[in-house]
């Protein structure tokens, strides 16, 4: 029950020219392992297709019923700029490739409540909001 009894399958192989990257569906089989992490499947599909671990993004991930053998789907680039290019900003930030910055909840929910009050092109201005005197 070690990471060299794991054995990871390419099904469904395709080699993408229009997004320049190689797309594939993977099975993992893992007798005796809940599960195998991405950064260690990374790894390995790294060495088989001779890349970069960084260029391969595996997701989707599910584990068949009774455990064991796992079936998810792998993308690995030709290079970061198509990577960063073509790639979902939420899977280059769980790689750690680029930082999603948030705004707090109450500070988005204050601002469009400020933003009801304007009207027109003052909204994207963010000017603030006359006060009636009546």
């Amino acid at each position: 029950a070690d990471a060299s009894t794991v054995t990871i399958r390419t099904r469904k192989f395709m080699t993408n020219r229009l997004l320049q990257r190689k797309q594939m569906v993977v099975d993992v089989i893992h007798p005796g392992l809940a599960n195998v992490s991405k950064v260690e499947m990374r790894e390995k599909l790294a060495k088989v297709f001779k890349s970069e671990t960084d260029l391969v993004f595996p997701f989707g991930f599910r584990t068949q019923f009774g455990g064991g053998r796992s079936t998810g789907f792998v993308l690995v680039y030709d290079s970061m700029e198509s990577a960063k290019k073509f790639e979902p900003k939420y899977r280059l930030a769980r790689q750690g490739l680029v930082e999603i910055k948030r705004i707090a909840r109450k500070q988005r929910k204050e601002r469009k409540n400020r933003n009801k009050k304007l009207h027109g092109t003052e909204k994207a201005k963010g000017k603030k909001a006359k006060k009636s005197n009546d």
